[in-house]
């Protein structure tokens, strides 16, 4: 008798344990089984699908268009860094130049010329005009001016010559500078139309992104919503007399 009561207050903590176990495994299920569920998502209809596939492809040509827009912004600061380079070459044309004008101010003195002086002084001109032309100092057209002898005089003192290649070499540099002008300003019109088209198509994708998503939770015709109501639902009028 005295084993077996022994025996019986040393399971009683066993069986405790054992009852909470369950109480608890019972408590785990109960409270799994209670969380709310989300409903399946439906399939979407063809309306829905051809939103969502025209706002992936608005958000792609957006996504064009912003690298096109950079590389349109790059091209325009190389431009104007090019206008830039191009008056700094104008402006020293143009010191030298004036430079050149100041010196030419002394009269040369008259003498009569040796034999041959002529040819001496022509290819004087020659060889400095290809010289510059190769230095890109001036252009094509002007060196084929010079060795045609079109308005130049090869008879002239080579100080003379010096002068007037200055002035030609201003001339170029500063039809460069235009030119580099004219190419910035076409450079900014196709950077401000890339940077317009960018705005365009973004705000077209949020648009898009935003009519696919109320597509998405909306019904997918307006009958849905009329049966949505019963008939004893919708307020009766009242006639009047």
């Amino acid at each position: 008798m005295e084993n077996a009561l022994q025996s019986f207050f040393v399971s009683i903590p066993q069986a405790a344990a054992l009852w909470l176990v369950i109480l608890v495994a019972i408590a785990v299920a109960g409270a799994y089984v209670g969380l709310p569920r989300s409903a399946p998502v439906p399939p979407l209809t063809p309306a829905q699908a051809d939103e969502m596939r025209y706002a992936d492809e608005v958000v792609v040509a957006a996504e064009r268009a912003a690298a096109t827009a950079a590389r349109r912004r790059a091209e325009w600061a190389a431009a104007q860094e090019r206008v830039d380079a191009a008056w700094r070459a104008f402006d020293e044309a143009d010191r030298i130049a004036r430079e050149g004008a100041q010196a030419a101010a002394f009269p040369l003195m008259s003498r009569r010329r040796k034999p041959g002086e002529n040819a001496d002084r022509q290819r004087y001109l020659h060889h400095a005009a290809v010289a510059a032309c190769r230095n890109r100092q001036i252009s094509i057209a002007q060196l084929n001016d010079v060795l045609a002898h079109r308005g130049w005089n090869p008879r002239l003192h080579p100080v003379v010559q010096e002068g007037l290649l200055r002035n030609a070499v201003r001339a170029h540099r500063m039809s460069q500078y235009e030119d580099a002008q004219k190419l910035e300003q076409a450079a900014w019109q196709e950077s401000e139309l890339a940077a317009e088209a960018l705005r365009t198509l973004r705000a077209e994708a949020a648009t898009a992104i935003v009519r696919a998503a109320v597509t998405k939770e909306s019904p997918a015709d307006d009958e849905w919503f009329a049966d949505q109501w019963a008939t004893g639902e919708i307020p009766a009028t009242k006639a009047y007399a």
